[in-house]
């Protein structure tokens, strides 16, 4: 199965889960696992996996950090993800 870079902030989980029970229910996000089945247009196509035909992602942020040679951070800056849950995927043909 594949793996998310999901870092565990709660507000990118909350966020996602509030798009999810618009969509699908309350019940639905009870299977909610941002580290498994809420994952990138690239994370699930290296999986084997495509994207059903008509699906919208779920928009998630992410903080990037650039950092100097150093090592130290220089600049942050928010960007946009976009996520597609696992009832927007399906098995890609072999």
């Amino acid at each position: 199965m594949p793996k998310s870079n999901y870092k565990g902030s709660a507000s990118t989980y909350n966020l996602v889960a509030s798009q999810i029970k618009e969509r699908w229910g309350e019940g639905e996000v009870a299977q909610y696992d941002p580290y498994t089945n809420c994952l990138t247009f690239r994370q699930w196509s290296e999986s084997g996996y495509k994207i059903k035909p008509g699906e919208k992602a779920i928009k998630s942020v992410t903080l990037v950090e650039v950092k100097d040679k150093d090592g130290k951070v220089v600049k942050r800056y928010p960007k946009t993800v976009n996520l597609f849950y696992q009832r927007q995927v399906e098995m890609a043909a072999a």
